[in-house]
């Protein structure tokens, strides 16, 4: 892949580009935005440049027909580290960061991005899920940041600054990385074969929040069914918890038992749930003078389906923004919760009656 394969963050692009030139890149990097928009495409490109024979390091343009452009794109490259969370554990495991009990410091990301780059130019390591660093795994890298090995180049991968420890965010340079346009994602999905034509590509594209990876989860129809009546539940003036936790723990059911698959669609139910109350809150302090050029800038209009549940509901919502914000960080801190392997029916039970409190029901 190169950058010309790439579809958004021209700006990210631009600042690396020019930091490269002339030769002022940092040595530590925290990428953060949503899942699903290029932040790891964009992070191995970036390796990709600095590790080409050609390039040199010295440029975004590498050529990716040399040896080291080979590896890096099937993830061999000697100089290249990837870390990432397994699927089965909450966290990231401090043994894939300083090694095991017995050779600490002697293997992990820390000890492999301290040594000589076998190429002789720089080392490249790549934490994945970063989000999913607690306080040990965090400490454990606070030498490696603080002390970056000579010609090395650390890359944090992240949803959001807030989920950072603060360890963390203070010794990182951050790049915000926003969601892909409707149009864009358009693209993307019809290149990958997500759908059968231009029309289903734009309206997964309008509901996905600039995600390929959210809207590769929607591309069920049956989800697209059940987004319908979930935004009806939380629009109307008073919230069905029945319905809404029967309806809920059915599409959930429908994965059948698998844990990890199971945890994923009620995450992806929860975000649903989430975006609306996020957008009703925006509506609200709009209506107490936030302008109408601040509201477009969270392209609630690039998702005709639900500004519509978000109308209606603004139609009797007399409980103001912050109840709007309220029920929208409630739907947040329920995703955690799923993360931390929580009763999956009494967490939708209970964030039911939680939504049904704050909206007044």
């Amino acid at each position: 892949m190169q950058w010309s394969d790439l579809i958004g963050h021209q700006q990210q692009f631009e600042w690396f580009n020019t930091a490269i030139a002339s030769n002022r890149l940092a040595s530590s990097f925290l990428f953060v935005g949503p899942d699903g928009i290029g932040k790891r495409t964009f992070a191995r490109l970036l390796a990709k440049s600095l590790l080409c024979q050609h390039g040199g390091g010295e440029s975004m343009r590498p050529c990716g027909v040399c040896e080291d452009c080979a590896q890096v794109d099937a993830r061999t490259h000697p100089d290249l580290v990837e870390v990432a969370k397994p699927a089965d554990k909450a966290f990231i495991p401090i043994e894939l960061l300083i090694g095991e009990r017995e050779k600490r410091m002697r293997e992990g990301l820390c000890h492999d991005i301290s040594l000589r780059p076998f190429s002789g130019r720089r080392k490249v390591a790549i934490l994945d899920d970063a989000d999913a660093l607690n306080t040990e795994g965090a400490n454990s890298l606070l030498k490696t940041l603080e002390e970056p090995p000579p010609d090395s180049l650390l890359i944090l991968i992240g949803t959001s600054l807030q989920r950072q420890l603060p360890t963390i965010r203070s010794r990182c340079q951050a790049i915000i990385f926003r969601p892909l346009s409707a149009d864009q994602m358009t693209t993307l999905l019809m290149r990958s074969q997500t759908v059968a034509g231009e029309e289903d590509a734009l309206r997964l594209a309008m509901i996905s929040g600039g995600s390929l990876t959210e809207a590769r989860l929607l591309a069920d129809p049956d989800l697209i069914n059940f987004r319908g009546s979930m935004l009806g539940y939380l629009a109307a003036s008073k919230i069905p918890m029945a319905e809404f936790t029967k309806s809920c723990s059915g599409m959930i059911d429908a994965v059948g038992k698998d844990g990890k698959l199971r945890r994923e669609r009620m995450k992806l139910l929860l975000r649903m749930a989430a975006a609306f109350y996020r957008g009703l809150a925006i509506r609200q302090h709009a209506g107490a003078g936030t302008s109408s050029q601040e509201v477009s800038q969270f392209t609630l209009q690039d998702d005709p389906e639900l500004t519509r549940a978000i109308g209606r509901a603004i139609q009797h919502w007399k409980y103001g923004a912050q109840a709007a914000t309220r029920c929208w960080l409630r739907c947040l801190t329920a995703i955690e919760e799923v993360d931390r392997n929580a009763n999956q029916a009494a967490l939708l039970e209970c964030l039911a009656a939680d939504l049904a409190q704050a909206s007044g029901c």
